[in-house]
């Protein structure tokens, strides 16, 4: 009897170990097998060093024919392309990112690819007024990547904010009107630091954020990310704001609006 209990209690505690584990590569905290190159030092902007060079070009074409100057989408054009976005995600998933790749291949891939699959997410549940109706958004795993399904979440906080890169917070676009603008160009390997650098200027002096010298009130997504901004959030917007901020100043946080980031 005793030994059917503890048989019975093993393939309990098996079965919610591969649970917890399932449910924490859902979540983002794990790579899931992808590389994760570490920028070191100040990143620069080069398609050498590479074993592959990535072709974002029909992204690109898709960006500047469906995103307008505020970063707004237009979702149904983009209905109407969606054979060439499928075309573009799965040219993406025939790849296997690997250390052989720069980390500026890496990023621009990463970036590129959490951007486009967040247009198929809205696209697969259109209409929608927020990617938050959307059951399980960030952590299902539907995006393909050589055979692999990753989510939303994995390759943000799994991938991306294990390259020692903050600047990507202001690259990805979670379809929401809070988050960092859609960019109209597609990142690449050969200007991905003046991409990222026009991103987090362009999200830090935008109305995210109510920058006063003394009684600043900034983006939830310093709040989110607290511990990738460093050496404080206030020292990291100062590198790029118009105005700046006094370091002892107390620093509040704008609620998010996860309203779709649609035109009208």
């Amino acid at each position: 009897m005793m030994k059917t209990i503890f048989k019975f209690l093993a393939v309990i505690l098996i079965a919610f170990t591969v649970q917890s584990c399932n449910l924490t590569s859902a979540a983002g905290l794990t790579s899931q097998g992808q590389p994760t190159k570490s920028v070191d030092g100040t990143l620069t902007s080069t398609t050498a060093n590479s074993s592959v060079n990535v072709d974002h070009s029909n992204w690109d074409k898709l960006l500047k024919k469906h995103v307008n100057k505020e970063g707004l989408v237009d979702y149904k054009g983009f209905i109407n392309d969606r054979s060439s976005l499928n075309s573009y995600l799965q040219k993406l998933a025939s790849y296997d990112p690997s250390n052989d790749w720069s980390v500026q291949e890496l990023l621009a891939y990463y970036i590129n690819l959490y951007n486009a699959s967040t247009i198929e997410l809205i696209l697969d549940n259109y209409p929608t007024k927020s990617i938050q109706d959307i059951s399980g958004a960030f952590t299902k795993g539907f995006i393909q990547i050589n055979k692999k399904e990753l989510s939303l979440g994995a390759i943000e906080n799994g991938v991306l904010r294990k390259m020692n890169e903050p600047r990507v917070h202001f690259a990805l676009n979670c379809a929401s009107i809070s988050c960092p603008k859609l960019q109209r160009d597609a990142y690449t390997a050969g200007k991905i630091n003046e991409q990222l650098d026009k991103a987090a200027t362009e999200f830090i002096n935008s109305d995210k954020n109510e920058l006063t010298g003394n009684v600043p009130k900034v983006s939830s997504i310093f709040d989110f990310y607290t511990k990738d901004f460093e050496p404080g959030i206030a020292e990291y917007i100062n590198k790029y704001s118009d105005t700046k901020i006094d370091l002892v100043a107390p620093i509040t946080f704008k609620e998010y609006n996860w309203s779709l980031n649609e035109q009208k």
